[in-house]
């Protein structure tokens, strides 16, 4: 049996590479680290890994803008699973250095907003280095001449990289969490589990009064219900944007069908990122007239009605 190989953003002791061994913890499969999401994301479109694990999005600073953007431009790559993870962060730096010796710390710019108020209060004179990934930067400190003297990453990589823990639990917000996604090319679709999520894409066929409502509405009249909705610019023109969207359900209830097929008649595109498990397994509340079963009896009445006419 071939070993899967997974692209996932790194370098280790990254939090992707925590979510991913949390994913496929007790599965025959091959870790391999990435430079960037775009990178891991090429990674599974060129087939040179079976799938990439990349972050979507974060409990604190919202969606990671690179992931949502990628995925809706170039070839077509769909998600098959989510997983989420608490995010915690540590200032790491070289043995030996002092608290009081750091003057630039580097480290991925949404642990930056995660560790602000931490930073300011214990550092407050430390300017901050951007980095591809928190490990990254604490990879970058093995390096002597590193522009750098500390990085923000989680506890683990000090392990990794030969670094010691100057300071740890050092974030804003003890409840943050991020998600991340694993996406290959298409092909089969997961079975509904009951407890799905669908991600889209969604690009107007021109900015108009109504046309976010429009969208909206194809959601609404079939009980489908948003979990996150946001606009991305699609680089063509100033002003010119399309939805990234995530829903309840899977592509194969009736109701979330029926607003693709709505979707499909007023949007320029529909593209369609893949229906999964949802990671807390929670099942949708759905108000009566919406399941699966009224679309099949609301459409048994309608053969009948158009059989009674003939």
């Amino acid at each position: 049996m071939t070993t899967s190989r997974i692209a996932y953003l790194g370098p280790a002791g990254s939090f992707c590479g925590a979510a991913a061994d949390q994913l496929t913890r007790g599965r025959d499969v091959e870790l391999v680290a990435a430079a960037s999401v775009q990178a891991a994301l090429d990674a599974a479109r060129e087939g040179l890994c079976d799938s990439a694990l990349v972050p979507i999005e974060n409990s604190v600073e919202g969606s990671v803008s690179v992931t949502l953007d990628e995925l809706a431009n170039g070839r077509r790559l769909v998600i098959v699973d989510e997983v989420v993870i608490p995010v915690r962060f540590a200032l790491l730096a070289r043995p030996g250095t002092a608290l009081a010796d750091i003057t630039r710390v580097a480290t991925h710019p949404h642990a930056q907003a995660q560790v602000r108020d931490w930073l300011a209060a214990h550092v407050p004179g430390a300017q901050v280095v951007p980095a591809m990934s928190t490990a990254a930067a604490a990879e970058g400190l093995t390096d002597p001449d590193a522009p750098f003297d500390a990085a923000v990453s989680q506890a683990l990589a000090a392990e990794i990289y030969g670094l010691q823990v100057l300071a740890d639990d050092i974030q804003d917000n003890d409840d943050a969490t991020t998600r991340f996604v694993l996406v290959r090319l298409p092909g089969r679709i997961p079975a509904p589990t009951g407890a799905d999520k669908t991600t889209l894409s969604l690009f107007m066929r021109q900015d108009e009064p109504g046309a976010l409502l429009a969208i909206l509405t194809e959601f609404a009249v079939r009980g489908v219900n948003l979990t996150r909705i946001e606009s991305r610019p699609t680089k063509k023109a100033l002003g010119d944007y399309f939805f990234s969207v995530d829903v309840e359900g899977h592509v194969l209830d009736a109701r979330v069908s029926e607003a693709l097929m709505g979707l499909h008649r007023i949007c320029l595109d529909v593209r369609f990122l893949g229906s999964y498990p949802r990671h807390d397994g929670r099942e949708p509340v759905l108000r009566p007239g919406v399941t699966d079963t009224d679309f099949a009896e609301a459409q048994a009445w309608l053969d009948r009605l158009k059989g009674s006419s003939q």
